[in-house]
């Protein structure tokens, strides 16, 4: 430790997936921190990717490195990414120097795998995780350098050394995990019926235009079967908000539907409100439907890095928790069928649930935060 302070840095970035699980490590060890009364003092490297304020909201300091993508493919962009590749390094290597943490934590993503190497150049501990069942070019090369590697997935374990990888799940947020209102309570705070059943749509933080349309287009038969929370993606709100009112123009459903542009602090309202998820299969949105006990039909995008949301869907379903419709395959009469077997099968229903809430993997921030402790304190 340095000066009696205890220095952690946290690499990467670029998307919700990576971010939302690093926050809630942050918050572990923050806790952990307190408990013990040592100073904490916590550096993010990583891109410009907006989710700034988040880390300043938990007392994180903003260190920005210049990000490039590495392809394993011919691609024009590799001419402007090798380059930012390396000014991201050098950028490492200053600020790392200037810092000396005592441990370096990556989630993966954009700009990681630079600070990554600059700690291992300086023999600064690091400490990884992988979200996914198929894992990222970007982790599968940091675990080289790596101490500790913790996966989400137990079928991602085996991409990685033996005597460094650990299967932990998945970081969830407190906010998310913390007291829980009744299903009722939550219905009520959302403004839905609690007599009939409830579907929470997930696009992922951004929204999904291509389930926007497909849920639009069938939306009349969708609200026969069942009330709708949907979330549409900010940028979409508006064209959903006309679109839906159209569908429902007769006004039959119409109070059986409610888009909104993204969850800030009702997620957990949603989760526990729902009978059912239908969702992208991102290894964020998996854990967070587990950790509710969620059940789910999953619709992987079909142009996912490594097609990890694929896999991702499939691990998620083979113990029952889930049914995959691939985009392909997403078609009127298989949903609508999938979705009435999910929500009016009650023994189904029931089984689900339980598989569901079996997949999670509760206490992953806590392990990792320790597991950064003990390796940074050497």
């Amino acid at each position: 430790m340095k000066d009696s302070q205890f220095i952690v840095v946290f690499a990467g970035g670029g998307s919700g997936g990576h971010v939302y699980p690093t926050l809630a490590v942050i918050e572990a060890l923050r806790k952990r921190f307190e408990e013990i009364g040592l100073p904490l003092r916590m550096i993010r490297m990583g891109p410009r990717d907006g989710y700034e304020v988040l880390f300043g909201n938990q007392g994180v300091e903003d260190s920005p490195v210049v990000a490039g993508k590495i392809r394993r493919y011919a691609s024009i962009m590799n001419l402007i990414d090798i380059p930012k590749f390396g000014i991201g390094l050098l950028q490492a290597l200053f600020k790392l120097y200037a810092i000396m943490p005592d441990v370096v934590f990556s989630k993966g993503g954009s700009g990681a795998f630079p600070v990554v190497l600059a700690a291992w150049f300086y023999r600064i501990p690091v400490v990884i995780h992988e979200s996914d069942a198929q894992p990222g070019m970007n982790n599968i090369t940091s675990s080289r350098f790596a101490k500790k590697v913790f996966v989400s997935f137990e079928r991602a374990a085996k991409y990685f050394d033996p005597g460094k990888v650990e299967v932990s799940g998945t970081p969830v947020r407190t906010e998310l995990l913390g007291e829980r209102v009744s299903r009722a309570v939550a219905r009520e705070e959302l403004g839905f019926s609690g007599s009939n059943p409830l579907t929470l749509i997930l696009g992922g933080s951004q929204g999904s235009a291509r389930i926007n349309n497909f849920i639009l287009a069938n939306l009349k038969d969708i609200s026969g079967i069942t009330q709708v929370l949907h979330q549409t993606g900010v940028a979409n709100l508006v064209e959903v908000q006309k679109l839906s009112r159209a569908a429902l123009i007769d006004g039959e459903f119409k109070n059986r539907y409610l888009p909104v542009g993204y969850f800030e602090e009702n997620l957990k309202f949603a989760l526990i409100a729902a009978d059912l998820v239908i969702a992208r299969a991102g290894s964020n949105t998996v854990a967070e439907i587990a950790a509710f006990g969620v059940p789910a039909i999953l619709i992987p995008l079909a142009e996912s890095a490594n097609d990890h949301q694929r896999i991702n869907a499939y691990e998620f379903a083979k113990g029952g928790a889930g049914i995959v419709i691939e985009e392909a395959n997403l078609l009127p009469g298989i949903f609508l069928a999938e979705l009435k077997k999910v929500l009016q099968d009650e023994a189904l229903h029931t089984k689900m649930t339980a598989a569901s809430a079996e997949f999670f993997m509760p206490g992953a921030a806590e392990k990792i935060a320790q597991a950064l402790i003990k390796i940074g304190m050497g």
